[in-house]
């Protein structure tokens, strides 16, 4: 008779990370005030008692801590090597987001639109960050470390027109098709430029440059 395969006792961080990958993987179908953290130990195959060792404070902990995961790889989608012309970098990294946003549908809704039961002052500053940290992304692909008023502004706005976008699409039945949504955000990001480098400097001379690359 062949032996059992040894059974492996899971490390805290393991069991942790397969916890939050089973969170995450119901949040990205439902919105998190419908699930359970029953519905989590039966995804994760473990008992309740098990999820609240690990999560204590129960429901609350394990969604922010599921956002925060989930903001993690948000913020990576746009940690774009700084190499090559702009617009081609900012393609892939609306690329690497807007495959987030299709995997995780119903979950990116509940994570970032808000108005969900669980949200918190915690979780707003969860996703806050990573509107900060797509910018701060923009701006060093953009060569800019001191950038002005007028041109933060324009970057921020852009991002959240992103996130605007990304919900629509995803209410409208993820149409148009998400190559066609890609470069519709590039161009809004040159018009949006092309609208503040009539009353900034900076930002003109940022379009200039933008356009010799293209």
């Amino acid at each position: 008779m062949p032996a059992a395969p040894a059974y492996r006792r899971l490390s805290v961080e393991e069991r942790r990370s397969q916890l939050l990958e089973a969170a995450l993987t119901l949040f990205a179908h439902r919105a998190p005030e419908d699930i359970s953290l029953d519905d989590v130990a039966e995804a994760a195959g473990v008992s309740r008692p098990l999820v609240y060792r690990y999560f204590p404070g129960g429901k609350q902990q394990l969604y922010e801590a599921a956002l925060r995961s989930a903001a993690e790889e948000l913020q990576h989608c746009f940690d774009e090597p700084r190499e090559g012309p702009l617009l081609p970098r900012l393609s892939r990294a609306l690329d690497r987001y807007l495959t987030f946003v299709d995997q995780h549908d119903a979950g990116f809704s509940a994570l970032l639109q808000g108005g969900s039961v669980v949200e918190t002052s915690r979780t707003t500053a969860i996703v806050d960050g990573v509107r900060r940290a797509a910018a701060e992304h923009i701006l060093s692909h953009l060569g800019i470390t001191e950038p002005g008023l007028r041109l933060r502004m324009t970057v921020r706005m852009w991002i959240t027109a992103v996130e605007a976008a990304s919900l629509i699409w995803l209410d409208e039945d993820k149409q148009p098709p998400v190559e066609e949504l890609r470069d519709w955000l590039v161009e809004q990001f040159i018009a949006v430029l092309s609208v503040t480098a009539a009353r900034d400097p900076q930002t003109a001379a940022l379009a200039e440059k933008l356009s010799a690359d293209g």
